[in-house]
């Protein structure tokens, strides 16, 4: 099969993601389920020869660099059909890849679920924001959602800086800039650099990887900017721990202080296995007021989900009312709301 109709045969099934490596038979990731194209496995030249084309298509030179590296990610488009993220490795010494479909189309928020209190973060127009999550939990495509919002409802300058692009955004109200990382600049720290001497009102980070990357995001919050990043964690609790044990020890009280001022909202999401719509998205929902602010400045993130159960009528939301929710409106069985709950037995006594 050639590359070009793997895209096709991907888009029509509405798959996520295309695996191409030796050893397995070429397959799609559909509904969050892997299934193989066929019974043939791919030999080593097989998978050089598909990732090869992936590069040629995507007029990409840098095979080399895989070779090299070990690792390249990067994006491309095709006119008609949509735009695929690709992650290409070396795994037992041959060539693999793992290709993300994304379609032109920005997605529905009211169909994929997210709730209204998410999106209407849009309103904000200072501080941080963080979308936390495992990887294919949909992070990307709420933060997509929610600059769509603001680039049709604001008139102001957002910069986006992701690895590599995904959704593309058109000019609405709004002037869009999106910079690739290694395409369009060198690195996310040179990049967001630069960007502060840019007049950006919002900025994208599209993931908070590193110490210099947290600090520069700080600052432009500090500085009156609206952020937006991702972050892989679960939970409010766990996000904010990971972004303190980021900087040395004589460092810690101060970031504290800062996140305690800076931080507008945290978002934890899963996507469950549905069998009504392929999978549902379940959220948690912690919004920064006086209580959460005093607790991650005191040191206390362990209390915070105490705050979230609290101020649920206020707009949060944990993550196991979300699931709850999702079971009694029949979008999810019984053993998949326990086997996601972050308090299984809790959740079997709610249920009845």
């Amino acid at each position: 099969m050639k590359i070009a109709d793997i895209f096709i045969n991907a888009i029509e099934k509405k798959a996520s993601d295309i695996f191409i490596i030796a050893g397995r038979p070429l397959s799609y990731k559909i509904m969050g389920e892997i299934a193989s194209v066929n019974d043939i496995p791919l030999t080593a030249e097989e998978s050089y020869a598909l990732i090869y084309d992936i590069f040629k298509i995507a007029k990409n030179d840098n095979i080399d660099e895989l070779y090299n590296e070990g690792d390249v990610d990067f994006s491309f488009s095709l006119p008609g059909l949509g735009r695929f993220r690709v992650s290409a490795y070396m795994q037992r010494n041959s060539y693999a890849a793992v290709i993300r479909v994304v379609s032109f189309e920005l997605p529905d928020p009211e169909k994929l679920g997210i709730p209204d209190v998410v999106m209407n973060l849009y309103k904000k127009t200072k501080g941080l924001i963080l979308i936390t999550g495992p990887a294919g939990s949909g992070k990307s495509t709420t933060l997509a959602c929610i600059i769509d919002k603001i680039n049709s409802q604001r008139n102001c300058h957002i910069m986006t800086f992701e690895d590599p692009i995904e959704y593309i955004h058109k000019h609405k109200k709004s002037i869009v800039s999106q910079r690739e990382i290694s395409t369009d600049t060198k690195s996310y720290v040179s990049s967001l650099r630069s960007a502060l001497r840019q007049a950006p009102d919002v900025m994208l980070i599209g993931e908070m990887r590193d110490l210099q990357t947290i600090e520069i995001a700080l600052t432009a919050a500090e500085t009156g900017h609206l952020v937006l990043s991702t972050l892989h964690t679960t939970g409010a609790a766990n996000t904010i721990d990971r972004i303190i044990d980021v900087f040395p020890s004589n460092q810690q009280q101060q970031i504290r202080i800062q996140l305690s001022m800076q931080l507008q909202a945290v978002i934890s999401q899963h996507l469950i296995p549905s069998a009504s719509c392929g999978r549902a998205a379940a959220f948690e929902v912690m919004l920064v007021n006086n209580a959460v602010s005093n607790l991650i400045r005191d040191s206390k993130v362990h209390q915070l989900n105490s705050v979230i159960y609290s101020c649920e009528g206020k707009g949060m939301k944990s993550m196991d009312t979300s699931i709850l929710e999702l079971y009694k409106n029949g979008l999810i069985t019984r053993e998949s709301a326990v086997m996601h709950a972050m308090d299984p037995d809790s959740m079997i006594k709610k249920m009845f």
